[in-house]
């Protein structure tokens, strides 16, 4: 059964494939899921580049922003404004925007004359005071605010000084995929009979793999058959 909605038009910022990264497979099922449900509401993609060249997009990129530039956000905003977007859907990670922890698309979001729904991937217990006005900034500018585990929210709430009834919790998700098991695997890796440790996502500085790297001696001398993939 179709959706009805008024909305007509979503654009959705973020990073977005073919670069690799999460937050760019993120936003391209994000995409997708939503274009699929909605079919007569017009779809759009505001991706961030890391690099000069760009990428070679889809046809749902509309408008590229180059990470550092900040007139690029600017312009970027006003395109948004003038194609008469009805809904901006924000990916945010400190790391995928240009400036001090990110703030670069705040200049974006503070030209729009939309609601703007921000999904937070990143939510700091103790952040720097750059990451702390970001964010501030982010819960002002946004109409709603998506986390995806109520300790997301409560930090929200505790740290940021965000309204509770602004937030809603949506789960991360997996693909569906169907159970096997996990011997079969184990022997296709050369763990067969291993006990294993086992880390997803790409993998970048802000994952804190060092910490698990630190603790593996310890834990080793417990389960001597431990074995780590990433």
């Amino acid at each position: 059964m179709q959706k009805a909605t008024s909305i007509k038009k979503i654009a959705f910022l973020g990073d977005y494939l073919p670069r690799k990264c999460g937050i760019a497979t993120f936003t391209a099922d994000l995409y997708a899921a939503v274009a699929t449900e909605y079919v007569d509401v017009q779809c759009q993609v505001i991706p961030v580049n890391d690099r000069a060249d760009g990428y070679d997009y889809p046809a749902e990129v509309r408008y590229e922003i180059a990470e550092q530039d900040l007139s690029s956000y600017l312009q970027a905003a006003d395109f948004l404004n003038i194609t008469n977007v009805d809904v901006l859907c924000v990916q945010h990670e400190f790391g995928i925007y240009g400036g001090a922890a990110g703030s670069h698309v705040l200049a974006l979001l503070h030209e729009l004359n939309m609601p703007i729904v921000t999904t937070l991937h990143t939510i700091l217990r103790n952040p720097d005071a750059s990451q702390l006005r970001v964010m501030h900034e982010l819960v002002f500018l946004s109409t709603r605010l998506v986390v995806m585990s109520m300790k997301g929210k409560q930090f929200l709430i505790d740290v940021y000084g965000a309204p509770a009834e602004k937030i809603d919790i949506i789960a991360h998700g997996i693909p569906d995929m169907p159970f096997a098991e996990s011997a079969l695997f184990k022997q296709e890796f050369g763990v067969a009979g291993k006990q294993v440790l086992l880390t997803f996502g790409l993998l970048s500085p802000n994952k804190g793999i060092e910490y698990v790297l630190q603790a593996l001696p310890d834990i080793i001398k417990e389960f001597p058959d431990l074995v780590l993939l990433l």
